[in-house]
């Protein structure tokens, strides 16, 4: 197990050189008949700690080996090119060690050490929508050198966007929504959903040097689906608020998928449903992920939730459009685009 460094009193920091313990997590089956059960476990997870597991989500292992090795693939290109994929405005591409700088508190300005791949909604160049700063058409390697790999891709984003879907519902219902209260058009009826493979290339961390997988962060978006291979490296910390923060290790599971809240859920919800700070600590393996962030439409309106307001309780944000919390929560964490342009004259 990796060790801690001290925390550095922002409520970022990391506790005093302790091993983190692997955490207990609820497991959500959505093959299940019981809904009350299922409510009940996710409602559990969302008040705790804001991570579940979800299980028999109807996507099989032997695809879901099929997908990493296709990220695998791509992750063993040259580096040249890669970067010829490099991500551009509407963040769809590839991008480079580095290139995301999470918790600036604490990793010394220095980015995280893992590279990725954004695969978003597709939408053709021609397409009134494409204006948007989330849609658009993506960046894809060429058939020749990856066969294959777009189409995988696509397969998986369309199949976790119905997991997505099926979990929402679930959510909606531990909020004393309708069942169907995240299935509006405006909402996940035209998401915006993103892929991204991630490759972490055997770096080991070291917390006390402020050398991180990726930083202590809190995810944008509505909720989070991530799917592992069998390295151990992802940790949370159940109260974001603790100082020094707490870091437990999620175990992967085979098979499953690893679900989190977003700040935007956190937004929605009027902070009863709480998102989770989590990391990722190297420990000398490589390890490879996919995450898939599910989002609203651009034009959504974020407000809080009927249920979640209250004469004692009163709405803690303002109402604010998806599109622009999106928008400005990238461009805080991510490299400004010019600086690899500068690089290549």
């Amino acid at each position: 197990m990796a060790k801690q460094s001290g925390g550095d009193g922002d409520g970022d920091g990391d506790g005093a050189f302790e091993v983190a313990k692997v955490s207990n997590l609820n497991c959500i089956d959505l093959s299940s008949s019981d809904l009350h059960q299922s409510v009940a476990l996710l409602k559990q997870a969302c008040l705790d700690c804001g991570f579940f597991y979800v299980i028999n989500h109807g996507i099989s292992r032997e695809f879901m080996e099929e997908v990493f090795e296709q990220s695998r693939r791509f992750f063993d290109l040259p580096a040249a090119e890669k970067m010829k994929l490099l991500r551009n405005e509407k963040h769809r591409g590839y991008t480079p060690l580095l290139d995301e700088l999470l918790d600036p508190g604490n990793q010394l300005h220095v980015g995280d050490y893992k590279e990725g791949y954004y695969i978003g909604v597709e939408v053709p160049e021609d397409d009134p929508e494409a204006q948007k700063p989330f849609y658009g058409p993506n960046v894809w390697p060429a058939s020749e050198i990856l066969p294959g790999w777009r189409e995988t891709m696509e397969k998986y984003h369309q199949k976790a966007l119905e997991v997505a879907k099926s979990v929402a519902r679930i959510i909606a219902l531990a909020l004393d929504l309708e069942i169907d209260f995240f299935d509006k058009p405006e909402m996940l009826g035209k998401s915006i959903a993103t892929l991204r493979l991630l490759h972490y290339g055997g770096e080991v961390s070291d917390p006390s040097q402020g050398l991180y997988g990726a930083g202590a962060h809190s995810d944008y978006g509505l909720i989070t689906l991530l799917a592992t291979d069998d390295v151990l490296g992802l940790q949370i910390c159940k109260d974001k608020d603790a100082n020094p923060c707490v870091w437990e290790y999620v175990a992967p599971v085979k098979g499953a998928f690893i679900v989190n809240l977003g700040d935007m859920l956190e937004r929605w919800s009027n902070c009863i449903f709480k998102s989770t700070l989590h990391r990722v600590l190297g420990n000398g393996q490589q390890r490879y992920s996919i995450a898939y962030f599910v989002e609203p439409s651009h034009d959504c309106l974020v407000e809080c939730l009927p249920s979640c307001k209250s004469d004692d309780n009163p709405p803690k944000f303002p109402p604010i459009k998806c599109g622009t919390y999106l928008s400005q929560r990238y461009s805080d964490t991510h490299t400004d685009l010019n600086t690899y342009r500068a690089g290549q004259t």
